[in-house]
Formats: structure tokens, sequence, C-alpha cells
């Protein structure tokens, strides 16, 4: 099958416009590119999406939570990603499994076995073979995801945002102890750069990744 690559990083990191930089460069070197995210992905998951990020579910217990990512994410599979892979297409996925370990394991403290057998269960076994972990300070992060959210007037997705700091800081945490436990597929990228010094950093990586897929045929 295709290559099947993530970014994950904390809010505000930059990863949704670099997926779309990326995404727009591999197609103008005629790759078949896939482009979605998590939750969402597909009409049934962007539902779940909607009550997951709206700030009015404030109260949200976390197992919740935890279940209606699982929910999007098997839907999103089964009906977009797993299809795209086996019609020869690169899939790019804004977050996807680490985002589930880091938010819901680390920043909850829901129980990390309980959430590595439902990612088992939604996923089928369909993991991401690259990627992209976005890392940045916290306060840099929180910060431009704030500034965006005033810029474009829309709060319908800032549940997140209106967490606590120590919130946000056991996810950066979370993500940087995956990416030491698993260094072959999870290559960190320095966010707080300028945009155009990090879509560099990126298209390094994929351009070598990409490679060594082509030689391992």
């Amino acid at each position: 099958m295709a290559p099947f690559i993530t970014f994950e990083g904390i809010e505000g990191s930059g990863k949704t416009t670099q997926i779309r930089l990326l995404a727009e460069r591999l197609t103008n070197q005629n790759q078949q590119v896939v482009q979605t995210r998590e939750p969402g992905g597909c009409p049934i998951a962007d539902q779940i999406r909607g009550i997951l990020l709206h700030p009015d579910n404030a109260s949200m217990d976390s197992r919740t939570e935890l279940l209606l990512y699982a929910a999007a994410r098997a839907q999103h599979i089964e009906q977009i990603i797993r299809p795209a892979l086996k019609t020869g297409k690169i899939v790019l996925c804004d977050r996807f499994t680490d985002a589930t370990l880091a938010y819901q394991g680390d920043g909850r403290g829901l129980n990390r076995d309980l959430i590595l057998q439902l990612n088992r269960l939604a996923t089928g076994n369909c993991l991401p073979d690259l990627t992209l972990l976005f890392d940045m300070p916290v306060e840099i992060g929180l910060g431009r995801a704030k500034q965006r959210e005033t810029e474009t007037q829309d709060s319908s997705e800032g549940r997140f945002e209106r967490e606590k700091f120590d919130f946000h800081k056991r996810i950066r945490e979370g993500y940087l102890a995956l990416a030491k436990a698993e260094p072959q597929r999870i290559r960190i990228i320095d966010a707080e750069k300028p945009a155009a010094d990090v879509s560099l950093q990126v298209f390094s990586v994929i351009d070598e990744f990409l490679s060594q897929q082509e030689e391992a045929i």
C-alpha cells in the first residue's frame, strides 16, 4: 500500500498549514495525495468532531471523549484512509492515534492500556508509516491558537484551547516521550522557526522517506 503519514503537535503548532503545503508540493510532483484530519475526515466523523471540539461541551467526561475519538477514527479509516491507501494514494492525516495517547492519556490521565486497546480496535492495524511531530513551547503554541481564533472570529472548535496550561504541558511532554520511544517512525520538527524554515524541514524528511520507500520496492 501507499505511505500513510501523520502530523502531530500541540495546539497552534502549525501542522495544519504544513500539511497543506506538503500536499500541494506532492501533487505538483505528480503524486496522488489524500489530505485528511482527525477527528473528522468524513461526514459521520465530522459530526462527532463538532461534539468533541465545541466549547459548550466543557463538561464532557474524559471517557466519553476517548470513546468518541475511537468511534470517529473507526469510521474515518474504513471510509477514507484504507481505501485511499489501497489505491496507491499517499495519505496525509492531521492527527491520529498518537494524539489520543498524548491528549487523553497524558493530558487527561486515562489508562494507557485502555487507550492502546481502543486504538487497536478502531484502526484495525491501519497504522502510520511516518509521523511528523511539530514541537514548540506550549506558551507560543497557545498564543498562536488564540490569535487564530481572534482573527477568524470562530470559536466553534476551541474546547481544548480553553484547558489549563498544565494540561497542554503534559501533552507536549507526552508527545516527546512517544518520539523518544519510536525514533524511526516519529520525526521531530522544530515548529518554533518561521513557516518557510519549517517547510524545509518537512520537505527534507519526506523526500528522504519517499526515497527509502522507492528503494525498498
